[in-house]
Formats: structure tokens, C-alpha cells, sequence
């Protein structure tokens, strides 16, 4: 629903909710610079998705890509799980932990830039860069190995694909959202 010009997913039961869905781009994109606001509810859980495949959704796994997590630290259980932090606010969720965060009580708003340029990537949190990694490298492949992801072919290859806002059944905000093309390193 939009509220007072932000995009609001209504919290709902189970896992998803039967009012919303996850929102996804039409278009695909491999080199970009994404800006916008978010803040979450008590407890809540939700992510951006990156490079999300076609391929992957039809194969069964539903808005499967790279995720940050959009996360409420505090009280949600998903962050004490996985390694050193890597499923909380900010993270490149299951992979790699945010270093440097600043992340804004519940309630309040989160300013995050997501940047792929080539194979680099930044997440960005309030002004701060808090993740970095570059796709397809030994690092990446190593973790991907060692994650909840690590049977499931073809993940982390995607090198242009949808933005989708993940709809995890909580109440969550997006506003003042940003896409912008970036030109091939």
C-alpha cells in the first residue's frame, strides 16, 4: 500500500503474506547504483534482492539473487544465525557480515546505496560503506560453498537480473527510491 508517499508491505501471516508479494523490476540490470529509505517494524525481516534470474524463479526458487538484508537487529532471530553477523542489517545475507555499520533504531529511517559496477559491489548504510566483495571470485565462490545457498545450481553466476523489495510477511517501508544506470567499467 502507499502511506504518506512510501511504499508500506501490511504485515501479514506465515512466511508471506497473502495481501502483498515481493516487488520486482520489469527491467534487468548488471551495472547500477541503487539509493533509497527504509525502516522496519518490531521484529521485522525483509531484503533487497540483486541480480535476480528469470531462470531461477522458474526453476522453484522464488526471488532466489544477492540480498541485503533489511533487518530489525535487536529482535529478529535471523540475527544470531549463520556466521559473525552475516544475516543483519546491511549484510550480503548468509555471505559476508557489515563492517563499520551505523544502523538506526527500529522505527527510524535507513539510508542504503547498493552499487555493481563491472564485478565490484558496495553496500552502503547511512553514509557508510559496510560491505564489499567482487562477484565470481574465489572469496565469493568459497563462502557461497559454505552457505544455505551451496546446493543450489547456477547461484552467484547471474550477472544481470531484476531488483526485487521482499516481501517477508513484516511490516517494512520504502521510500525515496533511486535506480540509476551506470556505464561498464
Amino acid at each position: 500500500m502507499i502511506e504518506h508517499g512510501t511504499i508500506k508491505h501490511v504485515a501479514g501471516k506465515g512466511e508471506q503474506s497473502q495481501q502483498g508479494g515481493d516487488l520486482i523490476t520489469v527491467g534487468q540490470y548488471d551495472n547500477f547504483e541503487l539509493q533509497l529509505e527504509w525502516r522496519i517494524s518490531p521484529g521485522g525481516n525483509s531484503g533487497i534482492k540483486y541480480l535476480v534470474a528469470e531462470e531461477m524463479v522458474k526453476s522453484g526458487y522464488s526471488g532466489l539473487g544477492f540480498e541485503m538484508q533489511v533487518l530489525d537487529d535487536d529482535l529478529h532471530p535471523d540475527a544470531k544465525m549463520g556466521k559473525d553477523g552475516n544475516r543483519t542489517a546491511s549484510a550480503l545475507y548468509d555471505l559476508i557480515a557489515p563492517k563499520n555499520k551505523v544502523l538506526h533504531p527500529v522505527g527510524e529511517w535507513n539510508l542504503v546505496r547498493l552499487i555493481i559496477r563491472g564485478n565490484q559491489v558496495e553496500h552502503w548504510l547511512n553514509g557508510a560503506k559496510v560491505v564489499e566483495y567482487e562477484l565470481g571470485s574465489p572469496k565469493l565462490k568459497s563462502l557461497i560453498a559454505e552457505s544455505k545457498y551451496k546446493n543450489i545450481a547456477g547461484f552467484g553466476e547471474v550477472r544481470k537480473g531484476h531488483i526485487l523489495l521482499q516481501d517477508h510477511g513484516n511490516e517494512v517501508w520504502f521510500r525515496n527510491i533511486k535506480l540509476r544506470e551506470l556505464p561498464a567499467p
